[in-house]
């Protein structure tokens, strides 16, 4: 009876340090989640031709989109309500910054990118690169693409792009929020803008 009993303590006592250890491991995995800037270190090129990285989402909060400028529906659309949603929360442009990212650079130069934000927005910068450092890039910043052909019987012809719809949201240390989804009801949408510069 009494090895049962100190059978059962061990057990209760290894079951009790299982679940510390746990635990510990993971608030240190939300730590380091929220604890520094989000995505990884990275050199792309703006839409006026200089060098930016990911200090750029540094000292004002960013909203952050990735698509690209043959996108039909939800990046236009995407950008517009962004412009406006800066525009309300906003108005003078001192509090928020906003990128786009294109997930398609091998047409989307940094000039043709910027053309394609200046006629939506002023308020939003383009961002390019080469394709290897934008797809690295993406990654680190857990955004989802890939090519996808018009024809499947020619894979080397015109094509799309599917990607990430979401807009990112990042304080003013660069750290992750939350998101504001493709289709989002503006005043929500605004209402997330408006808590981010708050924080």
């Amino acid at each position: 009876m009494k090895t049962l009993r100190l059978v059962l303590w061990i057990a209760v006592a290894l079951v009790a340090a299982l679940l510390g250890w746990l635990t510990l491991e993971a608030t240190r995995t939300k730590d380091q989640v929220t604890g520094g800037p989000f995505g990884v270190p990275f050199e792309l090129v703006a839409q006026d031709g200089k060098p930016i990285t990911e200090k750029a989402f540094t000292g004002k909060p960013t909203a952050l989109f990735f698509g690209f400028t043959h996108c039909p529906e939800v990046c236009p659309t995407t950008l517009f309500e962004l412009d406006g949603w800066l525009a309300k929360v906003d108005p003078d442009g001192s509090k928020l910054q906003a990128y786009f990212v294109t997930v398609d650079p091998e047409r989307d130069t940094p000039d043709i990118i910027g053309q394609y934000v200046g006629n939506v927005s002023k308020r939003i910068t383009g961002i390019s690169g080469a394709p290897d450092r934008v797809l690295e890039m993406a990654k680190g910043f857990r955004v989802y693409y890939r090519k996808v052909p018009l024809d499947e019987k020619k894979p080397d012809g015109d094509y799309t792009m599917d990607h990430s719809a979401s807009v990112l949201l990042l304080d003013a240390d660069g750290r992750f929020t939350g998101t504001i989804a493709y289709g989002e009801n503006a005043e929500v949408a605004e209402q997330k803008l408006a808590n981010l510069i708050n924080r």
